[in-house]
Formats: structure tokens, sequence, C-alpha cells
């Protein structure tokens, strides 16, 4: 039996000598996913001016993490931790666009499996469906979530339900009308490093977002089910910081609601990794977490107890997006320090040419896109959390980098990370090839159709 079908096997088996649950005092869990938005950007993480009501409110009334992350600042690879409790890498989504593995287990399996159903409401942008399947599945009206099917959904169901209302908003586009000024616009610490083409847009989708939130917290507590209910708001990645390993892009905005569990107007600086969402619901609903997942229950946080997570770890591709280029990153952070590594940088690039003249240009292409960016970086994240001073080269710190080198090799042999083999890789597109030209994408003409089949790593899909 495959390994990942056996421990699935050995929950359900493990799940049936459980006290006998009573499904009806079953607590439900809302999970509410904002697109592309900065932790920066809410009140209560420093944006004194950004629209933020109902994230307020959530605060308020519940606890919120200064340190949670995802592994993968973008769409498709952020939410597959979500729903899988794996690394990116290992759950087969290591790039946007690209499907999980076939034999994943996700947390329909996991959770049906329990008496509960499992509700996706709004943006999708994981697949296969034959892994995600959803006991319900409302799409988007437009841009807009489909907020009539939330609702009917909500006050009808007969069984404890688990669902995962994902938002289309922030991300753009952004519109050009928009209500703010130049003077609403707040000065975070690294506007001027990673500034957006039009911020008062993005404040336009982030107040359009804010309103579907609090129409759902309005909606769970007027018809009395805030009580029974875990919600939890995040976002899926920062959008400055998007395709990076940067803290602007892999550190996210979370707070979980829990009446009568989580003490209100409460905050965690612990570690917390996407990873660590799945189990914890699965815990929350008085299940046994199986062996297998990559994360941890932060259960223990929530009741205000320490938490188990001592790392946090970044990977990013470049590749399968717009603008693609070859500039592999992988990074570790523990509760002070971080580490990033860059495969391709401009200082090394030159180690990675193979025997193909194609494919070390595109190498080439991939290092001077990002000329600055060396090799590696170490940060002092607790005197310098947007990462403005690279210490690499301090001796001071020699020991500290070390330990979190010798911790990221560690992680990344378990997740069988393919950057530990010996040549670049070049990832198989499903979108935003490298040798192709389009809207987002320019290539030397030399170089237009010049990838081969072979040239691509062998992957899962």
């Amino acid at each position: 039996m495959h390994s990942t079908l056996l421990n699935f096997f050995i929950y359900i088996i493990s799940s049936l000598f459980l006290n006998e649950i009573d499904l009806k005092n079953q607590p439900n869990i809302i999970y509410y996913i904002s697109d592309d938005k900065d932790q920066i950007d809410h009140n209560i993480y420093g944006n004194s001016l950004v629209p933020s009501d109902p994230i307020n409110r959530l605060a308020s009334q519940g606890m919120k993490f200064n340190n949670a992350y995802t592994s993968q600042a973008i769409c498709s690879p952020s939410r597959s931790q979500i729903f899988t409790g794996l690394y990116p890498i290992k759950n087969g989504c290591y790039a946007n666009h690209l499907p999980v593995k076939k034999d994943i287990i996700d947390v329909n399996d996991y959770l049906q499996s329990v008496g509960y159903e499992v509700v996706l409401a709004g943006k999708s942008h994981v697949k296969p469906s034959s892994v995600f399947n959803w006991t319900h599945y409302f799409k988007n009206e437009g841009k807009l979530l489909p907020m009539d099917k939330i609702k009917h959904y909500i006050k009808n169901a007969k069984k404890p339900f688990c669902m995962f209302i994902t938002s289309d908003y922030p991300h753009g586009p952004f519109p050009t009308n928009t209500q703010f000024s130049d003077e609403d616009i707040y000065q975070n610490p690294y506007l001027n490093r990673s500034r957006l083409p039009n911020e008062k847009g993005y404040y336009q989708n982030i107040l359009y977002d804010n309103n579907q939130l609090e129409e759902v917290i309005n909606f769970l507590d007027e018809t009395n089910l805030s009580d029974n209910t875990i919600f939890i708001y995040a976002s899926d990645g920062g959008l400055r910081g998007k395709w990076s390993v940067k803290e602007s892009g892999l550190k996210i905005p979370l707070i979980v609601r829990w009446p009568n569990v989580v003490k209100p107007g409460t905050t965690s600086n612990d570690l917390i990794n996407l990873v660590d969402i799945l189990p914890t619901i699965i815990e929350s609903t008085g299940n046994k977490i199986p062996k297998n997942l990559d994360g941890y229950s932060f259960l223990n946080n929530l009741k205000g107890e320490k938490g188990k997570r001592k790392f946090t770890y970044g990977i990013s591709t470049r590749q399968n997006v717009r603008n693609a280029k070859v500039f592999p990153s992988r990074s570790v952070r523990n509760e002070r320090f971080k580490y990033i590594i860059n495969y391709n940088s401009i200082d090394v690039y030159k180690n990675n040419f193979t025997e193909n003249s194609i494919k070390n240009q595109f190498i080439r292409m991939g290092a001077e896109a990002f000329r600055n960016v060396p090799f590696e970086e170490f940060y002092d994240l607790q005197n310098d959390p947007y990462e403005m001073k690279n210490l690499i080269h301090n001796k001071k710190y020699k020991n500290q980098i070390n330990k979190l080198k010798k911790q990221l090799k560690k992680w990344m042999t378990s997740q069988s990370d393919f950057l530990l083999e010996t040549e670049i890789p070049f990832l198989k597109p499903t979108l935003h090839p490298l040798d192709k030209e389009s809207q987002w994408t320019k290539v030397p003409s030399n170089l237009i159709n010049k990838l081969t089949k072979k040239d691509y790593l062998t992957s899962h899909y």
C-alpha cells in the first residue's frame, strides 16, 4: 500500500477509537483568505491609514499572530499548503498554477471521513479536482464572493462544516477610479524598495475585501453561529514580496477567533506556518493528527500556551509566473534570525552552467534580472524586520549562520528538494514559458522556442 494511503488508513482507524463525538456540538470552521495582501497593510500590524474595521474587530475578539508565514508567497502553492498540511515541494505545487500530486490526501479526506462537510467558496486556484473533492464548491460571481450561496449554506447546514471563503481581493487588477488620495497611503518602511504601480487602487480593493469580510462576520453574529465557529482570517502572501522569500512576501496576517477558547484581544509572537492550519483544524475537531503532515497543531497557542514550531521555511522558484526567470531561492528563520540562499545569483551563476548553451543563456538572464541580490543573505529580524542590512559577512553571527544553514539543508533533504541536485532546475511550464514571448515576458529572438522537453526537470505533472 502506498505510504500516503497507509497513513490515511491509520488516521481513519485511530479516529474510530477516539471517544464518541457528538457531531451536533462540533465547532464549525470558517477560514477567510484575502488574496495578495501584505501583513503590514492592517491597522493592527502597523498601517494606521488602510481600511481595517472588520480585521480590528476580529483581533479584539480573538488572537493576533505576529509571526505567521506561508512557505511560498504566491497563490496556488500557498493554498495547497493550507489544504494539504504539506510544504510545496512535498505536495507537488511548488510553482504557481501547478497541480498537487495525484495521491495527496487533503482536508476533504480528513474532515469528511469524520462527519464534516468541506466547502470552498470563491477563488479556487488549486488542482486537480480528483484531490480537492469539495462537498460543495461555490464559484465567484465575477470578482465577488458568492455571498448568497455562502449564507444559504451556513444557515441550513445539517452537519458540522469547514468552509474556506477565498476572496479574489485585493488581488489586481486595481481600479484607477478610487476614493483614496495620495495622503491616504501609508508610507511603509519598504515602500521605496517595492512600490506598487497603483497604491490607491490596491487600497480600493482592500476596501472591497473588507466589505465582504464584514458581511460574513455580521451574518454569523446575526444568526447566533459565532459562538460555535472557529473563525480564521489570513492572507495567502504579501503582494510587495510576491514570488520571493522576502519577509514582505512570506509573512502574513493571521487572526483566530474562537469564543470561550481563545482569550479576546490576545497576541502571540510564536512562529506559525500555513502547513500548521490543517493539523490545528483536525485537532480542534477532536480528532487525531496524522503523522505524515509537515505542520504542527497550534491549538496550544490558541489556549495561551507556548507553540511547537522553532523554524519556518521559504521557497521561491521565479518560474511559471509573469516575467519568469531562472532564480530559485530558499530560506529559513528561527525566532530571531533568517538565512537566505539564492542559487543563481550574479556572483555564482557561471558555476551553474551546463553543456547546453541554450540553458546557459537562460541561467545568465536569470542572474542578471536580480543583479543586486547576493548568493547568501542573513538578517537579524529582531532589529531589522524589513531586511535592510545583510549581515552574512559579519563574523559576529558565524555560529547563527552555520546553524541555520544546517537546518535549511536538513529540511530540504526531508522534502526531497530538487535544488539539492547539481543542476539548476528548469520547471516545465503550464503557463508563462521561459522561451516564449507574451505580454508579460520578453525573450531574445535567438532563444524563442529553443527549450525542449529534455531541458526540464522530470516532475509529477
